[in-house]
């Protein structure tokens, strides 16, 4: 796969507008500074808008009330969280009124209740499913209900199995981890709802009505692998977690199609990069490719050069992209 070229805005080629939130929209408890304008240009040019997260223990009313605090005009319509994935998931499996038990938080017990499902707390004879969602009060009783739910057979599913999360005190055990845990003891890999996985962006794909949508992120792993799993366009943000290294040596289920700074790209046209001899072009940019590996050169927007010199990389199996050539071609073009 290979970095594409949009002449014009992505807003007005794509009907929806998928977008994680944390290091997209925000950042923490700050938005990113051009995420309130991004929001509403793209909606005036007749994308729908839909903010699509992993994060299964907030409820969507509290998510949109989060983002409107930020300036974000977001309503819980708008809002599409693995938990309701993860609900979801089991309603087509079981009728309405089955027991479900909830390892996880509100946002988990409240989308089971939306899905006409009835969410409990205890391994009873009547629990069909477990679902397991993030939550920051995790009790090792409820991970023991769970585990026994899953050994008498009831269906196994998990809103997301994202290993960690980034917190004010750094980076801390996230669902997947806790997922591991009823997994290792009872032999019961969970269906996954939330991205990389295709059960997410379907939500949000039902939610907008959305036929041909752009997802927007800031992860490899999960966002634009799972845009790629869908078939749908990815949008990898660099105001986030991932970096212009990792970029580089993404394997090619995680290589993005097009490459913006913050949330404002999605409003933005797309430069090509130009095949030329021994190398390529973006913008004043050239990358050389020689026996010692990758040479970036010129000057302009350093984002042209990173579009370039991924191109570059990607396209020659024989070049490593953590190696010194490399290394020395980010640092030429700023980082």
């Amino acid at each position: 796969m290979s970095l594409l070229a949009a002449e014009r805005p992505l807003s007005t080629i794509h009907d929806a507008m998928l977008l994680d939130l944390d290091g997209v929209v925000y950042i923490g408890p700050n938005a990113v500074p051009a995420a309130s304008e991004a929001v509403d240009k793209a909606r005036a040019a007749g994308a729908r808008v839909a903010f699509v997260t992993n994060n299964a223990g907030r409820t969507p009313a509290r998510i949109a009330e989060h983002l409107t605090q930020l300036g974000v005009n977001a309503t819980p319509q708008d809002v599409v969280t693995s938990a309701e994935a993860a609900a979801r998931l089991v309603s087509e499996r079981h009728p309405q009124g089955s027991q479900v038990l909830v390892v996880g938080d509100t946002g988990l017990r409240q989308a089971v209740r939306r899905m006409g499902l009835v969410p409990v707390t205890v391994a009873g004879d009547s629990v069909v499913a477990v679902v397991q969602g993030y939550s920051r009060s995790m009790s090792r009783d409820l991970l023991d209900q769970g585990s026994l739910a899953v050994s008498r057979g009831a269906l196994y599913v998990a809103s997301n199995d994202d290993a960690t999360a980034p917190t004010e005190w750094g980076v801390t055990p996230a669902n997947g981890s806790f997922v591991r845990v009823i997994s290792h003891a009872t032999g019961v890999e969970p269906i996954i709802a939330g991205k990389p996985m295709r059960p997410l962006h379907e939500e949000g794909m039902r939610r907008t009505g959305a036929r041909d949508p752009l997802i927007v992120g800031d992860r490899l792993d999960t966002d634009i692998e799972g845009a790629i799993v869908h078939g749908a366009a990815g949008l990898l943000v660099l105001s986030g977690v991932a970096t212009p290294q990792d970029v580089l040596a993404a394997p090619e289920h995680r290589r993005p199609n097009y490459l913006s700074w913050d949330v404002s790209g999605m409003n933005d046209t797309h430069p090509g990069v130009d095949r030329i001899d021994g190398g390529t072009r973006c913008g004043g940019w050239t990358v050389t490719r020689t026996a010692d590996g990758p040479i970036a050169e010129g000057s302009g927007d350093r984002l042209d050069g990173l579009r370039a010199l991924c191109t570059a990389v990607w396209e020659d199996s024989e070049t490593d992209p953590a190696g010194p050539a490399a290394r020395a071609a980010l640092a030429a073009l700023g980082w």
